[in-house]
């Protein structure tokens, strides 16, 4: 099992140039930190709705992360 939960708003991104790539943002469980991977390319090209539902998922991906990571200091603080 993934330690990644990744966004499944971003399912039917693809490459605007149409070669399959495909991007996916998640946030690792534990820690806290986001990752974002272009799939089968070094780069992505993406239209502007694509490229907005990207933004939006980083943008979710922070917040979950930054709960996370929240988390964790208050479990630390209370184990102290």
């Amino acid at each position: 099992m993934s330690s990644f939960a990744s966004d499944p708003g971003l399912n039917e991104v693809r490459d605007a140039a149409g070669h399959g790539t495909e991007v996916d943002v998640a946030v690792h469980l534990h820690d806290g930190t986001v990752r974002l991977s272009i799939l089968w390319t070094q780069e992505i090209l993406l239209n502007a709705d694509d490229a907005d539902q990207v933004a939006q998922a980083l943008q979710r991906a922070a917040g979950q992360a930054r709960k996370i990571t929240a988390a964790r200091r208050s479990d630390r603080s209370t184990e102290a």
